[in-house]
């Protein structure tokens, strides 16, 4: 799948329609998760079905277009299934005791919705320019002006399944969701690496190269805490707040950019000039329960890195490792002994001899863990001896770690994208 973003060039009218879209669109995710809620049997199809209903009781209901008010739909849904699948409580409740990951809490009510979600109706795309969207429903919404860099010619109308029209703090977009497998072939480089990603720098390799953490949110704190308290000092419900919350929302935003496009450029480097690149199977979630690393943890934008690694991975056919992180840094990359650190401790130091620093020392070990690994499936080179100059057969941990599959963009939940006009999955 690829998500194209354009930024929306319109009257003042045409947003006011495009919020009175998104309100409608909220209130139908909300009234369908009540209709679920009075009546547990029900299920995906029969929350679709009931979208009719309200746009027979609700007029304005009825001014969205049919497969916005589904999309709407499938929202709630999609949130009730991650609570308990196949309509049954019990089976929710027990994937909660047994600690299975991701979202399992109670469905709630949505208050602050930012998007509208169309599938393949109710807009046209300009079949001259493709540079402009009509939206035909009976919000007003109209035509809107796309600005953004990336040409929509190169592919088919039939391709593009989903239509959002998204609010930001910076103005309004559209994204463009397409039915694409994007795959581009290109030379191999015979080369491996291993990453270990940290605080001080964003992150080492197994060769001591180190990237430096830019640390932005750290660097537009003082701003932001200037902006804030302009925030509370202005009067609720009046103008100047308002005003004062967007500048704030702007800064925020400007700030989540410049991490995920510093995450990006990263990954697309490392991964253009690798075959093959081992990095830690890091759980950010329980990493950030620490109150006193939580927001520098955040601010490194692990996740992200991550993310961007098996995209490009995937997009240019190179292969993504993550090894468990479990004694990474404690293990000796030299002998095997484990040498027992404190966080404090920045330079590894083994009575083999070796003496490294801390984060190359992991880097190693996640290197060699993640070549065992692509040794042992046989999924990486059918000659590992002549590729890396080691038999990656023989190397430890070979069962112990895992290839990480393709993430999926889903179908109807909300999308975060990238800024204007950015290629993701």
């Amino acid at each position: 799948m690829l998500v194209f973003e354009f930024k929306v060039r319109a009257k003042k009218h045409q947003y006011l329609a495009i919020d009175e879209a998104i309100k409608t669109a909220q209130f139908v995710q909300n009234k369908c998760l009540r209709y679920w809620i009075d009546n547990k049997e029900v299920g995906r199809y029969d929350l679709n079905k009931y979208c009719r209903v309200l746009a027979h009781d609700f007029k304005f209901a009825n001014e969205l277009n049919s497969q916005a008010r589904q999309s709407s739909a499938e929202r709630a849904w999609s949130a009730i299934s991650r609570f308990y699948e196949q309509s049954r409580l019990s089976e929710a409740r027990n994937n909660c005791k047994k600690k299975i990951p991701g979202k399992k809490g109670y469905p709630r009510f949505k208050n602050n919705c930012h998007s509208v979600e169309y599938k393949t109706t109710g807009w046209n795309l300009d079949p001259l320019t493709r540079k402009a969207i009509t939206f035909t429903d009976k919000k007003g919404i109209g035509r809107l002006r796309l600005v953004g860099t990336y040409d929509l010619h190169f592919y088919k109308i039939e391709a593009i399944k989903r239509v959002r029209l998204v609010k930001r703090a910076d103005g309004y977009y559209c994204q463009f969701i397409l039915s694409v497998d994007l795959k581009i072939e290109t030379q191999p480089t015979g080369k491996a690496i291993g990453l270990d990603v940290g605080l001080e720098s964003f992150y080492t390799d197994h060769e001591g190269n180190k990237v430096e953490n830019p640390r932005f949110l750290s660097k537009g704190e003082k701003k932001l805490k200037k902006l804030q308290r302009k925030v509370s000092k202005k009067k609720k419900g009046s103008s100047n707040r308002r005003k004062a919350r967007q500048k704030l929302g702007r800064r925020h935003l400007k700030i989540s950019r410049q991490r995920k496009e510093y995450a990006k450029r990263i990954a697309y480097c490392v991964v253009q000039s690798r075959d093959l690149i081992a990095y830690e199977d890091l759980r950010i979630k329980n990493l950030v329960k620490n109150h006193c690393l939580a927001k520098s943890i955040s601010d490194a934008a692990w996740y992200q890195f991550r993310l961007w690694l098996e995209y490009f991975g995937t997009k240019y056919g190179k292969h993504t490792i993550a090894v468990p992180p479990q004694y990474t840094s404690q293990n000796c990359s030299n002998c095997g002994r484990t040498v027992k650190k404190s966080l404090s401790t920045r330079t590894h130091i083994c009575s083999c001899g070796c003496t490294l620093d801390r984060d190359e020392n992991a880097a190693r070990n996640i290197l060699r863990i993640g070549l065992s690994t692509a040794g042992h499936t046989g999924t990486w080179l059918h000659d590992s001896q002549n590729a890396w100059g080691e038999d990656a057969s023989t190397l430890v941990g070979g069962n112990t770690c895992h290839a990480q599959a393709t993430s999926v963009n889903q179908e109807s939940p909300p999308f975060y994208g990238e800024g204007v006009s950015n290629e993701l999955f």
